[in-house]
């Protein structure tokens, strides 16, 4: 049985649409519905059972037939200050499953985040040797960081793998309340009324909706877990993007072409407690999993954002 955390969430439910196309059903899906509508990622999926996330931890040491777990549950908010919060969901949850499976030896896949890499300052490389330098510019991105440093200091990391999600996007993370992705948010204004609203830049180097991230569509997201989780031998912590920086301005175009219409851009101000933590370029090095074998051609950004765009017209799910 492999276990999902975060199973209901944005990548985690869409890992189970990806297991269930690969034949899997034999699936313990964990998580925390509470009043947010992301039960509705899990309609249509197969599934053994549904555990809410401390009634799992409570029952795991007496679970023994758990084969694989891919550990996507997290407090994924950047923007709350609750640090208690971030270490008990983030850190020492974190913590129980990797020495669950280690001590039992079966794959454990678990998200890390890009948010670790902070202002990105010193580069986008996923050696593990620097994971002290790195400084996280978020209580999100340092407790991502507490738990890869815990691996490494345990000697676990190379029993793991760990996987730096950049930006991410696609069907499923409808629930997200303010920290849905900006396609998604907009898409309705883009589509309606024909304008798409971008922060400006305070960068010199870079004009305005000119800040570059690098976007990667959810699907090629599956596919590279699918691959690890095919490989237990492939361990060690990973970046995944598409290691290509696209600009704010190549996703509003994007979604113009994929509705129709003539490109309008507006550009506003940037709240203020957001600009001293705002990254401007983020991208990938995908060199260390690519020589690990993962060979998957990556959307464009133009074929992702025409693919969302058709779920988006009707907030459909994967």
């Amino acid at each position: 049985m492999i276990v999902v955390t975060g199973g209901a969430g944005f990548i985690g439910s869409c890992f189970l649409w990806k297991l269930n196309r690969m034949g899997v059903t034999d699936i313990l899906v964990v998580d925390q519905l509470d009043n947010s509508e992301k039960w509705k990622n899990l309609l249509g999926k197969k599934f053994l059972d549904y555990m809410q996330k401390d009634d799992f931890l409570r029952a795991l040491s007496e679970i023994n037939n758990i084969t694989a777990i891919v550990h996507m549950g997290a407090e994924s908010s950047t923007q709350k200050t609750d640090g208690d919060l971030y270490i008990r969901d983030n850190f020492e949850y974190s913590k129980t499953l990797a020495e669950y499976a280690t001590g039992r030896g079966i794959p454990f896949i678990y998200a890390s985040s890009a948010a670790t890499y902070g202002d990105g300052e010193s580069g986008y490389n996923d050696d593990e040797s620097a994971l002290n330098d790195l400084r996280p510019l978020n209580m999100y991105g340092y407790s991502k960081q507490m738990f890869d440093l815990w691996l490494q200091n345990t000697g676990r990391l190379g029993k793991v793998c760990g996987l730096k999600f950049f930006n991410v996007f696609g069907p499923n993370e409808y629930h997200k309340g303010n920290m849905v992705g900006v396609i998604c948010n907009a898409f309705d204004d883009v589509a309606t009324r024909g304008v798409m609203k971008l922060f400006k830049s305070y960068r010199a180097e870079y004009p305005d909706g000119g800040q570059m991230r690098d976007f990667v569509y959810v699907k090629d997201i599956v596919e590279a877990m699918w691959w690890l989780l095919s490989n237990p031998r492939v361990t060690g912590i990973y970046n995944l993007g598409t290691g290509v920086a696209r600009s704010w301005n190549d996703i509003a175009n994007a979604m113009f072409a994929a509705v129709g219409k003539k490109p309008n851009i507006e550009y506003i101000d940037m709240p203020e407690h957001l600009k001293p933590k705002y990254q401007y370029f983020t991208q990938a090095n995908m060199d260390k999993l690519r020589a690990a074998g993962f060979d998957h051609k990556f959307m464009t950004l133009e074929e992702s954002v025409a693919d969302y765009s058709e779920y988006l017209k009707t907030k459909d799910y994967l």
